[in-house]
């Protein structure tokens, strides 16, 4: 008989423990990033999400601007808002000075943007001059057009009745003063908006233009069929903070008519005009923090369904061509 011998069994090997400084290594290199960023969020922290949560507490109470912090009443303070006619007539001026002023500066923006991508001459000089009136402070801007758009003795009256057209009572009527408000809008912030959509326009690869250019593709035809398509992130940038400085006019309302702020029947009083009122006139901070609440639901409501109407539209274009291939 023949005797089998096991054999043992071979020791793990001995791995050495990892030194200080690969541990201090190990750990930079899966900290350090958030470290990087860390600032951001801490003055985020700071200025943005810090005020939201005290301005939500704030709402909490029945809180007044010199007393201070008074009784808790819950959500009495965004009932009381919701039944005041006058937040209502403050969400209805907002939404048509914004309606009136939002359209027409993206399609002046989007136009102009697509003039200055062309081959001119002076080029920078051009790309620089729509950019004047953003950097014109706004109170200078609503003072510039208060005095143009004067009852008595403005300018486009005057140019009105030089026309043989009746002067234009822009203070009393909703819709006149709507129209001025959105035109100071559209003076200062179209020029900014062409800029950010010519830097996307630019990005547009030029061979797509040649291709379809070869092909007999017009220049209006490569305009909606290469330069729309090829910039819509931009466009929903645009769009979004078109929406979010809309909606939060204040300025311009305010400087329209300084003697009565928002008109004397409130026909042109936004939004955040309202709440101005109701913090520093009616000194009441705790409604004054829920139309801030209410204003701000709204912002991210219609915020995201800009963005889910863009991105409905960008599926179904992207789908387009496959359709016609199947048909093929």
């Amino acid at each position: 008989m023949t005797a089998t011998l096991n054999r043992p069994a071979a020791a793990p090997p001995v791995t050495a423990r990892p030194t200080f400084r690969q541990r201090l290594s190990k750990w930079d290199m899966k900290a350090s990033p958030y470290l990087y960023i860390s600032p951001f969020f801490i003055l985020f922290a700071l200025t943005g999400l810090f005020p939201l949560v005290y301005t939500f507490w704030v709402s909490l109470h029945d809180w007044h601007l010199l007393k201070g912090q008074g009784d808790f009443v819950g959500l009495a303070n965004f009932s009381n808002v919701l039944a005041d006619g006058y937040f209502w007539n403050s969400m209805f001026n907002t939404f048509s000075i914004f309606l009136l002023s939002a359209i027409p500066q993206l399609v002046i923006a989007v136009l102009l943007a697509a003039v200055l991508d062309q081959n001119l001459r002076a080029k920078t000089f051009w790309r620089m001059s729509v950019l004047v009136p953003y950097v014109v402070t706004p109170v200078a801007v609503a003072l510039i057009f208060s005095n143009m758009f004067n009852q008595e003795n403005g300018l486009i009256n005057n140019m009105l009745e030089n026309a043989g057209i009746g002067g234009v009572r822009w203070q009393d009527g909703s819709f006149a003063s709507h129209v001025a408000i959105a035109t100071m809008v559209n003076w200062r912030w179209t020029g900014y908006n062409a800029l950010i959509l010519l830097a996307a326009m630019q990005a547009v690869p030029r061979d797509l233009y040649e291709s379809a250019a070869l092909d007999g593709a017009g220049a209006v035809r490569r305009f909606f069929s290469i330069t729309l398509p090829s910039i819509r992130p931009t466009m929903i940038f645009v769009i979004i903070t078109a929406t979010i400085g809309g909606l939060q006019i204040f300025a311009e309302p305010r400087l329209f008519d300084p003697v009565n702020a928002g008109g004397t029947q409130k026909q042109f009083q936004t939004t955040v005009l309202f709440l101005w009122e109701l913090a520093f006139q009616r000194q009441n901070f705790g409604k004054a923090s829920a139309v801030a609440w209410l204003l701000f639901l709204i912002i991210v409501l219609v915020g995201v369904v800009n963005f889910l109407i863009s991105k409905k539209i960008a599926t179904s274009d992207t789908r387009r061509p496959r359709r016609v291939r199947s048909r093929k």
